[in-house]
């Protein structure tokens, strides 16, 4: 999750860009919330994050078939666009579920959690996680040139051909490594979009410095917010995904208060 926050702000440019965006997070817990309404999941334990991954797999088709050769604007209006259709579809398969239990345990995955995750899940997530983050991890070079534009790119050896090569890497190994995580964990927002601004003015702004320690850094950030809710609560359990934007949005709005005092 920290990773592709930092690869995609990297890439458009853009400080509020996360792994959101795409629109790969929506699908796959729209693939999951399927396996709800289906009662698939008694079946055996891996059929809820293998109907999430399936579920982004398709959303990472539909965004590639939308996106085609266009450009970040495109892939901007894509996801948004694949991202509320998602969550319509998600809406949905919720007012059509004929038992409250059933709802219940849908809004509880879809807060995010690790409770009672085992080693399957994370065989299943493994290789979509290993293959994105090697993906993204070859596009530093080519986010440091895109930082002064496309023009300066070409102009230091990125054609234009191979700056969409680029897009496809990046969009492809997002969506990969986040539909992956989503599919066994539940949605869990705001780490892609707070730890790269945590660790940015530490690394410098070369967007290649940034990737390896947002990496790090995600992952801490989110092994801590579990051992609080793990340890801290009373009562019922408070839901990873909630403490996280609990943490996140008041971090985030730190940070725009400062951006605002700099600007003259």
């Amino acid at each position: 999750l920290g990773l592709s926050g930092a690869v995609l702000q990297g890439y458009l440019r853009n400080p509020l860009a996360d792994p959101g965006i795409l629109g790969v997070s929506g699908g796959a817990a729209l693939g999951a919330v399927s396996v709800f309404y289906t009662g698939l999941m008694q079946v055996s334990i891996a059929v809820l994050p293998l109907g999430g991954l399936t579920g982004a797999l398709c959303a990472v088709a539909v965004l590639m078939g939308l996106v085609g050769r266009g450009g970040t604007l495109v892939l901007l209006l894509a996801g948004a666009a694949l991202s509320s259709f998602a969550a319509a579809l998600t809406a949905l398969v919720l007012n059509l579920v004929p038992s409250p239990y059933a709802s219940f345990e849908i809004m509880h995955w879809l807060m995010g959690s690790l409770t009672d995750r085992t080693f399957t899940h994370v065989w299943i997530c493994l290789p979509g996680v290993v293959c994105g983050t090697l993906l993204m991890l070859s596009a530093g070079r080519a986010l440091d040139a895109l930082t002064l534009g496309e023009d300066v790119a070409e102009s230091l050896g990125f054609r234009l051909h191979g700056l969409r090569g680029i897009q496809t890497r990046i969009v492809l190994g997002a969506a990969l490594a986040v539909g992956s995580c989503v599919a066994v964990s539940g949605a869990i927002g705001f780490v892609g979009l707070v730890v790269p601004h945590l660790l940015r003015p530490l690394t410098g702004y070369q967007p290649s410095r940034l990737l390896v320690p947002s990496f790090l850094g995600g992952s801490l950030l989110l092994l801590l917010a579990d051992m609080v809710v793990r340890l801290v609560t009373v009562g019922p359990e408070l839901q990873l995904g909630v403490l996280t934007a609990l943490v996140g949005a008041p971090v985030f709005f730190a940070r725009v208060i400062m951006l605002k005092r700099a600007v003259p």
